[in-house]
């Protein structure tokens, strides 16, 4: 609670920002802070040190369930950012072993800035060649431009699985078959995705796959980097660690493991499964219908929705607008109470997409999870409709 604040009706809808911890996932978490059990270094072979050592392979098989993968195929890391970063790099760093020149790498212009920023930066070095493909007015992938982009030095594809702005999804199965015809390593970042749609990485057709933990009901702080266990048979490019140390993880993530945080990690992603996606998803996409219905009216403001048209197409938790000729950033700062992204990256994805500045400053985000309920939309459309009555109010007694 807000200092100051305790009668305010404070209402949350920024689950694409971070989610609360579930009580699953906190109780597991406890059980490996206890002061007697638990607690030791999963590398050692003493019985302390086997009893984190249970609890670390428990986690990384919850994991691998929740993304149909193996065990063996998962590393943990410390967020989504870290496992960009790693899939990025390492096989940067492997193209680099093999040929001694600079790779290509192929990416869109929609991509977090965990994709983004770690692209610049080995561009920067000339460490690489980076093609980024542009999108559509719904935020899709432009294919046809991708498959020109694609080289005989492309290392790797990095796209996204679903954009965090405007909830619109990737074709990556169709991105995967264009990969696998080259033998190019194909990364997904599904940060948003995961624990919202399906996310399977056999059906996805990925070679590498990221995760965080604090997307999907787990705490900060931990995440997980899926590495296909043919990737060097099939594309005769490997993945190289960035941190070097002991060797933990196979030798593919060195440190002693958070023993915590992953058991965490893998309670939230038990509790994810397709009945779960079903029902939830179906749940908040009916309510994020309503909140843009409710939204739309609201007399003497236009309002439009960004992001792709078909609810196929686009996660069922995330509703993109445009109030065009409000400055979201300064109208939703006077309505502290209400938590929804503006700004930033919330507008510069509305322009990539061809938004007009109008619309891109007008751009607010709201994205719903496992605890808003009908009356939080109901109330959240009204108290955007106070405001926006009151701001015309003030307009017109400037006149």
């Amino acid at each position: 609670m807000i200092p100051g604040r305790a009668l305010m009706t404070q209402l949350y809808f920024d689950y694409n920002a971070s989610t609360p911890v579930a009580p699953q996932a906190r109780q597991a978490m406890l059980e490996f802070l206890s002061e007697t059990r638990n607690f030791g270094n999963p590398s050692r072979g003493h019985w302390a040190g086997l009893e984190s050592r249970a609890g670390l392979d428990h986690a990384r098989e919850q994991v691998a369930a929740m993304l149909g993968a193996e065990a063996g195929e998962i590393i943990f890391t410390s967020g989504g950012s870290e496992s960009n970063n790693h899939a990025i790099k390492g096989i940067v760093l492997d193209y680099w072993q093999r040929h001694g020149r600079a790779p290509h790498i192929v990416t869109s212009v929609f991509e977090h800035p965990a994709t983004l920023q770690p692209l610049a930066f080995l561009e920067h070095l000339q460490s690489v060649r980076v093609s980024r493909v542009p999108v559509n007015s719904g935020g899709t992938l432009q294919m046809d431009k991708l498959r020109d982009a694609i080289t005989a030095d492309t290392a790797l594809i990095s796209i996204m699985h679903a954009n965090n702005e405007v909830g619109t999804r990737q074709p990556v199965a169709e991105i995967a078959e264009l990969a696998r015809a080259d033998n190019i390593p194909f990364h997904v970042d599904a940060v948003c995705s995961a624990g919202k749609i399906p996310v399977d990485v056999k059906t996805l057709g990925c070679d590498l796959l990221s995760i965080s933990g604090h997307k999907l009901y787990a705490p900060k702080g931990i995440g997980a980097l899926f590495v296909a266990g043919d990737l060097a048979a099939r594309t005769r490019a490997l993945i190289k660690p960035l941190v070097h140390g002991a060797g933990q993880q196979g030798g593919m993530r060195s440190g002693t493991e958070s023993v915590p945080l992953a058991v965490a990690l893998g309670a939230a992603c038990e509790l994810i499964t397709e009945d779960y996606l079903k029902r939830e998803g179906d749940r908040q996409a009916g309510l994020t219908e309503s909140l843009w219905q409710g939204l739309t009216a609201i007399k003497g403001q236009p309002v439009v929705r960004n992001g792709h048209g078909a609810p196929a197409w686009r996660l069922p938790n995330t509703l993109n607008v445009s109030f065009p000729g409000i400055d979201a950033s300064q109208f939703f700062a006077a309505l502290p109470d209400l938590a929804v992204t503006t700004g930033g990256d919330c507008s510069s994805v509305v322009a990539l997409m061809g938004g007009n500045e109008s619309e891109a400053r007008g751009s607010v985000r709201f994205s719903l999870g496992r605890l808003t309920s009908a009356e939080d939309v109901r109330q959240a459309v009204g108290k955007v409709k106070t405001a926006l009555a009151a701001q015309s109010k003030n307009v017109a007694g400037l006149k």
